[in-house]
């Protein structure tokens, strides 16, 4: 099936933004980069601002099938899929399409906590931690919501660390940190 004309306009507008950033890439660039008229992409979005929260909301869906039940198909039990979730987090940071986040990229570019594109990069993160956090819990944490805060922090740190010195280790060194803190906070498998 044929993706819609609005599904490939979120689609290369996705592209251009996670590349380029939001504030860089202008409504002529668009035009150009998707092939869409203006008048078009008017007809489907009302703002460049609609766009982008709709090409962050396609990048969550994208990253949760990848973060989320991309451990869930490695590991059979949450202790394991907590530390699979770090292998498909390598495999992101692996991809030739790595470009660190868009979410950090989005929160940075738009910093007042009050906009909506902020509060649709934070709710992004905040719907991976409640991931890691039932994950835990399911594990049996002694304090989930502590231990998935802390796997936010490297996973976010190995982001930023594949984007600035290069993919090579941030992601494993990731992983082997966790695995202590999941052992730690995990003691049964």
């Amino acid at each position: 099936m044929r993706a819609s004309r609005k599904d490939e306009l979120i689609d290369k507008a996705l592209e251009a933004f996670y590349r380029d950033g939001f504030h860089a890439t202008g409504m002529d660039k668009l035009v150009a980069e998707t092939g869409i008229s203006k008048t078009s992409m008017y007809k489907y979005f009302r703002t460049k601002e609609d766009l982008i929260l709709a090409t962050l909301e396609r990048r969550h869906e994208r990253l949760t099938a990848l973060l989320v039940d991309g451990p869930a198909a490695r590991a059979d039990t949450p202790k394991g899929q907590l530390v699979a979730s770090f292998d498909a987090l390598q495999e992101w940071i692996a991809g030739d399409d790595f470009n660190s986040c868009m979410f950090i990229k989005a929160s940075s570019e738009y910093q007042d906590p009050s906009h909506p594109i902020h509060q649709a990069a934070a709710a992004h993160k905040r719907s991976l931690t409640d991931h890691l956090a039932s994950l835990a819990r399911r594990a049996g944490a002694k304090e989930p919501e502590t231990l998935a805060r802390q796997l936010m922090l490297l996973k976010e740190g190995a982001i930023v660390t594949a984007h600035i010195q290069g993919k090579a280790f941030a992601a494993p060194d990731a992983k082997d940190a966790a695995r202590t803190l999941i052992n730690l906070a995990c003691p049964k498998d």
